[in-house]
């Protein structure tokens, strides 16, 4: 029929020409849309075959007995590791924030010609530095802690989240304060950043961390380092915190089949469960303040003690030179 009419066309005039090649136009319209229709039909069963293909594959991977094994490994590996990972964040995190001390040199520079020049005193210094510094020490718990805290698996709850963040920045807040006690008395930087990391490391030692604290020597490590090192309570914090309310199968022969987090807490990591989480965070508030003070009274008693000292040691050299 198209051919026919092609012919026709082709023996007619030009005026035909125009209306007959429209509505040869208008006659192949409806075979193009039929061809596109049909060609989009297979196109979308094809996909929807598919999709039913992958998802009969998946369901038939989550019904199997491999599938099971592997979620019971993931969810063992999941409960063992959980306290490795507290384990990291208490110690190394912690003990990073050490890269800090050159900016506390530089600031102890400023304050030595500032307060020389009479801007401003010891008390406003430190209060002002320790404010300074706390949106910045705020962001590193709250982003980097968000993508670690809901990235190994822990309780996924905010309370929880809101704890591990606010126990992390009191810890850095408590190491900084601990790098600044130690700029005021050892101004030089390596020198420093060697008496801070060795001071960081005995507490590490003895934060009760990679031996317990029963194992631990009576004399310096368990008294008095456990004690007065921030990392115990770190460590508490975090364990209270994940484990407790929680229960996992027990391996132990002969015993319950469940062991909770309180007995994990108490039996296996040797925790005190004698005060709850929040005493632990009331202590290290407690240290960063001390911290602080320690600091200003170094500060205060150096600008008393140094004019003395030197000029004891200008009076030895007028007199060596003297009697030479």
């Amino acid at each position: 029929m198209s051919t026919k009419k092609f012919e026709e066309i082709r023996s007619g005039n030009g005026a035909k020409m125009e209306i007959r090649t429209k509505t040869l136009v208008r006659t192949s319209a409806p075979e193009k849309g039929c061809i596109d229709r049909t060609w989009n039909m297979a196109l979308m069963e094809n996909q929807a075959m598919r999709k039913r293909a992958i998802q009969i594959l998946i369901n038939s991977y989550k019904s199997s007995g491999t599938s099971k094994q592997l979620e019971l490994r993931v969810t063992e590996i999941c409960n063992q590791d959980r306290a490795f990972m507290l384990v990291f964040v208490a110690s190394f995190l912690t003990f990073m924030a050490i890269g800090g001390f050159p900016s506390i040199v530089e600031d102890m520079k400023i304050f030595r010609r500032e307060r020389l020049n009479g801007h401003y005193g010891v008390a406003a210094f430190v209060v002002g530095n320790s404010f300074s510094s706390i949106p910045y020490l705020l962001m590193n718990p709250v982003i980097p802690g968000a993508i670690v805290f809901f990235l190994v698996g822990l309780q996924q709850t905010f309370d929880h989240f809101a704890y591990f963040a606010l126990v992390l920045f009191v810890t850095l807040l408590l190491v900084e304060s601990l790098m600044m006690i130690v700029a005021s008395i050892v101004p030089d930087f390596l020198m420093g950043v060697i008496t801070g990391s060795g001071i960081l490391g005995k507490m590490l030692l003895a934060g009760g961390l990679f031996r317990k604290p029963h194992d631990l020597p009576n004399f310096f490590w368990r008294y008095p380092m456990y004690y007065i090192g921030f990392h115990k309570y770190v460590s508490q914090g975090f364990y209270k915190n994940e484990f407790e309310g929680l229960t996992f199968p027990n391996n132990q022969a002969g015993g319950s089949l469940i062991i909770t987090g309180e007995e994990i807490l108490k039996n296996i990591w040797e925790m005190e469960m004698s005060y709850s989480k929040w005493v632990d965070l009331a202590i290290l508030f407690g240290m960063v303040i001390l911290y602080r003070l320690m600091f200003f009274g170094i500060i205060k008693a150096s600008e008393k003690v140094t004019p003395i000292i030197k000029a004891f040691m200008v009076r030895v050299t007028v007199k060596d030179n003297s009697s030479a």
